[in-house]
């Protein structure tokens, strides 16, 4: 799942016409459009920019343009399956009368449908663009589902780090959580103009897999867990001169993604130690390779439990296999395959997977998912 953009450079923005022109082209030539389509449509295209400036993407348009927008995105590894990817046309949600509860509403039955019992679905809900004249919907959480990091007196934080400002900020709005290292923070959903408003999301729509290990029984001690499933929620689908600023995505995770990253880092759970004392490792010097073996336990503990949860999983071999495969797929397509090696090469044990040795362009391409700045104004919750 690609969920931690880096910086690239990208092509110069292009007026709407163009990038609206660009993409039914490479529908038609890829033979999702009809040629004698092409210019009909264009023509169509080019009389609702000028008579409105913006214009409406056909059904067909939408799915196929966030599939290839998923595929040219550089930063993820499970893009084998983009042709799998199903996208919920969600453009009329609130905009006739409603209000940020039925987009509440709208996300939370996302979470549900992409939970599909553990059986967790790609998924892509599309909401109203930006217009000409105006922002767009947000959510400011960068994942639908994310644990609040509160930060203590002493400098430390209880809970994952990484969402402090965003804890902070829905604090500032009247929220407050208990205190834990797993709460989960709320959806705080904005329209163009309108305050924010923040939202609770029902049980139901928040699984998570508690961390136990095959070997360790005192591994289940710890407390450890983790959601499901990850669903970016901060990104912008630039499709055809639109630009889509709530597209919500799930997708699986990768094992190494939760035990090797969110758990482990020391800007995020930090959670090594903690194993490496459970496992009776010296910790005292970084030469008995104590962060390593305990780095492999805790991944191999995740990928256990959600194996035993029965809630879809991919290890970083199979990931990286794939990865490969849709390369040498998309070459004969005669495509090239954007990556960024720093993206795709896991967290653990890097070099003994197939991307390895491999090199890749961190190209920017459109149609793509592009992160976007928090929408929260720094020192205040204002409009």
């Amino acid at each position: 799942m690609c969920s931690s953009p880096s910086a690239f450079a990208g092509p110069p923005d292009e007026p709407p016409a163009i990038e609206a022109e660009e993409l039914v082209r490479q529908l038609a030539s890829e033979g999702h459009l009809p040629p004698g389509d092409v210019e009909q449509r264009i023509r169509e295209i080019r009389g609702a920019l000028a008579a409105t400036g913006t214009y409406r993407q056909s059904a067909a348009e939408l799915l196929l343009g966030a599939r290839i927008a998923w595929r040219n995105n550089p930063q993820c590894v499970g893009k084998f399956y983009w042709k799998a990817l199903e996208t919920r046309d969600c453009r009329e949600v609130g905009l006739r009368g409603g209000d940020e509860a039925e987009l509440f509403e709208a996300l939370v039955e996302h979470l549900r449908l992409a939970w599909n019992g553990g059986r967790v679905r790609l998924l892509l809900s599309v909401f109203a663009p930006a217009g000409p004249e105006r922002s767009g919907l947000r959510v400011w959480n960068g994942q639908l589902i994310r644990y609040a990091g509160y930060r203590q007196h002493d400098g430390t934080v209880v809970g994952d780090p990484e969402t402090c400002e965003l804890t902070d900020a829905v604090q500032q709005l009247g929220w407050r959580g208990e205190g834990t290292e797993f709460d989960v923070l709320p959806l705080v959903v904005q329209r163009p103009g309108r305050d924010p408003r923040w939202f609770d999301l029902p049980a139901d729509a928040v699984p998570e897999v508690r961390i136990t290990h095959p070997d360790y029984p005192w591994f289940e001690q710890l407390g450890l867990r983790w959601h499901a499933f990850p669903t970016i929620s901060n990104q912008v689908l630039e499709l055809g001169g639109l630009r889509y600023t709530l597209a919500p995505f799930s997708a699986w995770y990768t094992c190494t993604e939760i035990g090797a990253r969110n758990l482990s880092d020391t800007n995020r759970y930090d959670k090594l130690p903690l194993v490496a004392r459970g496992m009776g490792l010296d910790t005292g010097r970084d030469r008995t390779l104590w962060r390593d073996r305990a780095l492999l336990e805790l991944t191999a503990a995740v990928l256990h439990s959600y194996d035993q949860a029965g809630v879809s999983i991919i290890d970083h071999h199979f990931a990286t296999k794939q990865f490969v495969r849709h390369e040498e797929r998309e070459h004969r397509s005669g495509r090239t395959c954007p990556a960024d090696w720093s993206a795709i090469v896991p967290a653990t044990s890097g070099s003994t997977t197939a991307v390895w040795q491999r090199r890749y362009e961190p190209t920017r391409l459109r149609p793509n998912f592009t992160p976007q700045p928090a929408p929260w104004p720094e020192g205040g919750t204002g409009r």
